[in-house]
């Protein structure tokens, strides 16, 4: 199987309200996505995408339109985290970001897989589809979703 990656990088704060550590502080963190692909390489003569499988300034577009952009310096708070919400709420003009689970590494990667996958799904015909997803919050911390 052929893939490609690209990987982008957007800064974001969270909170893991009934964490025991410090991690139940507001904090943030400079997270790095990595967006693998597959899919047939387009055989298109004049094509600025031919032998390409997608190419990396459209797949960086497409992600930034559809999350980055969304996440990038925005508060991603838990819907039922209600006294952070409010708090949010009271500053004009902040950049909140409501999400139905707690904003774990886990659950957020899982929320970037779903916005992203409908995102590449078959763009030119040829199978093209979003095959892995890797988001790290930490350099040595990560988590990794990769398609059935």
């Amino acid at each position: 199987m052929l893939t490609i990656t690209r990987k982008l990088e957007f800064d974001a704060g969270h909170r893991i309200p009934d964490h025991k550590s410090q991690c139940r502080n507001l904090h943030g963190h400079r997270y790095t996505l990595e967006i693998t692909l597959t899919g047939a390489v387009i055989q298109a003569e004049g094509n600025s995408d031919n032998g390409m499988i997608m190419d990396f300034s459209d797949i960086k577009a497409l992600a930034k339109e559809h999350l980055v952009d969304v996440w990038d310096h925005a508060f991603l708070v838990y819907e039922k985290d209600d006294k952070v919400r409010e708090f949010l709420a009271s500053l004009p003009g902040h950049k909140t970001v409501v999400i139905d689970r707690i904003p774990t590494v886990e659950n957020l990667a899982q929320i970037a897989f779903d916005i992203l996958k409908a995102a590449y799904t078959d763009r030119f015909g040829t199978g093209l589809h979003l095959h892995k997803l890797v988001l790290h919050e930490t350099p040595n911390c990560w988590a990794e979703i990769t398609d059935a």
